[in-house]
């Protein structure tokens, strides 16, 4: 016993240490940051993916190529053939292991040439499975018309067709699918380069998200003027700072790590077809009673035979019986105070016994009423 009390008493002035060690730390110690990256709220203007497209023909495909009617497979075959040395008369070949395609691609923002991308392939004759195929080397053409890539390479295709005429089955879409690594730039794409000032386009415009990174730029990078400016809800402008002159690159680096808390719309989106309804924590109901009743009306037919007669030889006849029945539940009724938030509502349906249908009418009579102080959004 008197060993146990001198261990507990040599014991009290280490732990009375480390717990004014602990609110010493803990007042010294920074908050953690919130917010989110500016790179994931905003995109630089000038610098974004270019879409290519091309024509191309996929060969060795097991008898699903274009039938005899697609005329330009055929075309495009001859034409490859003769740019090879190969003269054959376009009428006397068959195209069932030939397949005419559509070839789209995206061009990365400062893509330098012998960099690889993927492509999609997309059948436009009437192939019917572009499975086990192999694209010819294609050209791929921005919208300027001039040839940014070139392409070529198995076509993986994410479905199948199993079985051959009425007895067969189909998965996924088998006459599109993709080139992984298929496509070779050999011309840099038409970026823009950064220059002096350089413009952020907001991912979803507003105004207060605007101003909060303008204020948020200006605060990293303290200068003797200002850096930042919020043109609009949608723009904020940004100029190098003098120690970033010569170096833009790693300034939109710095400029892209910084936290910033955008402002959320307060919205409710309804989704009809599946019932689902998503709400933000920013929704706010005003002061309301609810008061919500199921009426179900049920109208069924079935067939009734009616006999003849005793004494007739005609046969029965058969009419239809038509039962209606209504049924009206005992309305459930919730009153919501003044500043009650969406989890407050959502706990009251559920507590009424509510389910997502009952939510999706409440929700759009609550916004009628004008009770909702949110944006209803319908898709």
């Amino acid at each position: 016993m008197l060993k146990s009390s001198y261990r507990s008493a040599a014991l009290r002035p280490t732990l009375a240490l480390l717990i004014a060690s602990c609110a010493a730390f803990a007042e010294t110690a920074t908050p953690p940051e919130h917010g989110m990256r500016l790179k994931d709220l905003i995109s630089i203007e000038g610098v974004r993916g270019n879409q290519l497209i091309g024509y191309g023909l996929v060969v060795g495909l097991n008898g699903t190529g274009d039938k005899q009617q697609t005329l330009f497979p055929a075309q495009s075959l001859v034409n490859l053939l003769l740019r090879m040395g190969v003269s054959i008369p376009p009428g006397s070949i068959t195209v069932k292991n030939t397949a005419a395609v559509i070839v789209t691609a995206t061009l990365p923002a400062y893509a330098q040439p012998g960099s690889m991308v993927d492509a999609t392939v997309a059948a436009i004759g009437d192939a019917s499975n572009l499975q086990g195929g192999l694209l010819v080397l294609s050209t791929l053409r921005g919208v300027n018309g001039q040839v940014y890539a070139t392409v070529q390479g198995p076509v993986v295709t994410a479905g199948f067709v199993a079985g051959r005429s009425s007895n067969s089955t189909t998965v996924n879409h088998p006459t599109a699918g993709r080139i992984p690594n298929g496509v070779t730039i050999e011309r840099a794409a038409p970026s823009v380069p950064i220059g002096s000032v350089i413009k952020l386009q907001l991912n979803e415009a507003d105004f207060e998200t605007s101003a909060r990174i303008s204020a948020a730029v200006n605060q990293h990078f303290q200068a003797d003027q200002p850096v930042a400016h919020a043109e609009n809800s949608g723009l904020v402008t940004v100029k190098l700072p003098d120690g970033f002159k010569d170096k833009p690159t790693e300034f939109v680096a710095e400029l892209e790590r910084l936290l910033v808390e955008p402002d959320r719309i307060a919205r409710v989106v309804i989704n009809e077809k599946t019932g689902t309804v998503v709400l933000g924590a920013d929704v706010h109901i005003a002061p309301v009673a609810i008061m919500h009743g199921n009426l179900t009306v049920a109208i069924k037919t079935k067939p009734l035979i009616v006999p003849a007669g005793l004494l007739s030889t005609a046969s029965p006849t058969t009419v239809p019986e038509t039962t209606v029945t209504a049924k009206d539940d005992k309305s459930r009724n919730l009153v919501l105070k003044e500043g009650a938030t969406v989890e407050e509502l959502v706990r009251a349906l559920a507590a009424i016994g509510s389910t997502t249908r009952d939510v999706v009418a409440i929700l759009e009579s609550l916004k009628a009423a004008g009770a909702l102080e949110a944006e209803l959004e319908v898709i």
